[in-house]
């Protein structure tokens, strides 16, 4: 419960400072039919501790949902201090740190988690985050296309395995600048990017998009999609989830000479799921092309004295001043979500990250063996995944995803909500946070509701 110190004459003092009589006058301007009458059903006269434990037997009566989904945000273990840390009044202002003298401490932050991300990916430059993975895609697609002085055109080619509201996102975004995503559809044995709809004589394009993994959990081919994009003199925009970068290879390495741009959603990285977000989007690129990177970019030097400093740099003034001609008007974003990310990450280090994609495997490898054993119930594709992979029910699969609900277990993503042709098929993931004994009891509720 947050602490309030202002007395009562502190709060006249302050009233009569501004000339007013009371708080309500501050909000003069919303109808009195809107405001709220007061927390009615709070009893009188209760203590600190008294509302604390009424607020959290309130709570209680929600339940704590079993969850089984993920389809781009994943319920994970968050260490305690990576908030306690993260909410210190030192960190809390998410601005642009534009006064390196007064910001040090802001920047150097921002610059270790722009050296993490780079090492993470594989690359070598990392932008100080984006508004989330939707956006840092809309961004990345934005970049490619000025970047590849080879093409002449302003297509991209985006696979349907792309997480959907990133597609939505980015076409939103990238649409009015004559910018157009062409779809690839997927193979429906395997649901990877479909080799047959890669262009035989692809002409002229600015980008290939590879997610690893998919939207459905599967692993593409990513050596030989970089491989094939680069002959055809197009660049590589990696979409990744972070924590799988703990084992798979990272973009940095894939094909004969790598990805050239990575962007993804790093709420994995210490963000809870908090309804949707905030969350925050991360960008890295080569060196190549760190000039047409949107954002932020803090930079590292000495001063007189040989001691280390940091400062933003590579910004062009037309970044705030003449923003037609900026890369992005990015500028403020969520600082405080990457401030967590970091924190989270130095806390973790490379094998508590590693850990915890291995449990995240160990754990969905162990649902799919519960599940598929299941009268009626199988694996969609048959491709390696990450933590996350989609089966087909035998019936009603919104129906059963709501009757799960009803019993406070999240079942997963129904997959016919963006892909029709996928009747009856669910997105399912199980993460480190879940147990053999919350496998068993999904597993057990399932079957009760396929039989």
């Amino acid at each position: 419960m947050p602490f309030i110190p202002h007395t009562e004459d502190d709060i006249k003092a302050m009233l009569a400072a501004i000339g007013i009589d009371s708080i309500d006058q501050l909000f003069d301007e919303i109808p009195a039919e809107l405001r709220s009458s007061g927390l009615q059903t709070v009893p009188p006269r209760l203590s600190e501790m008294e509302v604390s434990r009424l607020m959290r037997d309130r709570a209680k009566q929600d339940g704590q949902a079993l969850c089984f989904a993920g389809a781009g945000a994943y319920e994970h273990h968050i260490p305690a201090a990576v908030w306690e840390l993260t909410t210190r009044g030192e960190y809390y202002s998410a601005y642009t740190p534009y006064q390196a003298e007064a910001s040090q401490g802001t920047l150097q932050l921002l610059y270790e988690f722009q050296s993490m991300i780079a090492t993470l990916t594989g690359m070598e430059v990392a932008n100080a985050s984006l508004y989330d993975g939707a956006s840092a895609l809309a961004e990345a697609a934005l970049m490619a296309v000025r970047a590849n002085r080879k093409s002449k055109t302003k297509r991209i080619l985006m696979p349907r395995t792309v997480h959907p509201r990133y597609r939505k996102v980015a076409h939103a975004i990238v649409k009015n600048q004559g910018i157009t995503l062409e779809e690839l559809d997927y193979d429906r044995a395997t649901g990877i990017i479909n080799y047959n709809e890669l262009p035989g004589e692809p002409g002229d394009f600015a980008a290939l998009v590879v997610p690893q993994p998919n939207f459905f959990g599967g692993l593409e081919d990513v050596d030989e999609l970089c491989d094939w994009a680069h002959q055809h003199n197009a660049l590589v925009i990696a979409v990744v989830n972070p924590t799988s970068l703990a084992l798979l290879a990272p973009p940095g390495a894939w094909g004969t000479t790598g990805a050239d741009i990575v962007c993804g959603e790093g709420q994995p990285l210490g963000i809870p799921l908090s309804f949707g977000g905030p969350y925050f989007g991360f960008m890295s690129c080569k060196q190549d092309f760190v000039r047409q990177m949107p954002g932020r970019i803090i930079g590292r030097t000495v001063d007189l004295d040989g001691k280390p400093g940091y400062a933003l740099t590579l910004q062009a003034r037309e970044q705030h001043i003449r923003r037609s001609k900026a890369t992005s008007n990015i500028c403020t974003n969520q600082g405080l979500m990457t401030t967590a990310a970091t924190i989270y990450m130095a806390l973790m280090g490379a094998h508590g990250l590693e850990s915890v994609a291995s449990h995240c495997h160990h754990n969905s490898r162990l649902l799919e063996d519960k599940l598929t054993g299941l009268p009626g119930v199988k694996r969609l594709f048959d491709r390696p995944y990450f933590h996350e992979f989609a089966i087909q029910l035998p019936h009603d699969g919104a129906g059963i995803l709501q009757k799960l609900a009803d019993q406070k277990i999240v079942g997963g993503y129904h997959l016919s909500q963006e892909y029709p042709e996928l009747e009856n098929a669910l997105l399912v993931c199980a993460t480190e946070t879940k147990t053999a004994q919350d496998i068993e009891a999904f597993t057990a509720v399932l079957g009760d509701l396929v039989t």
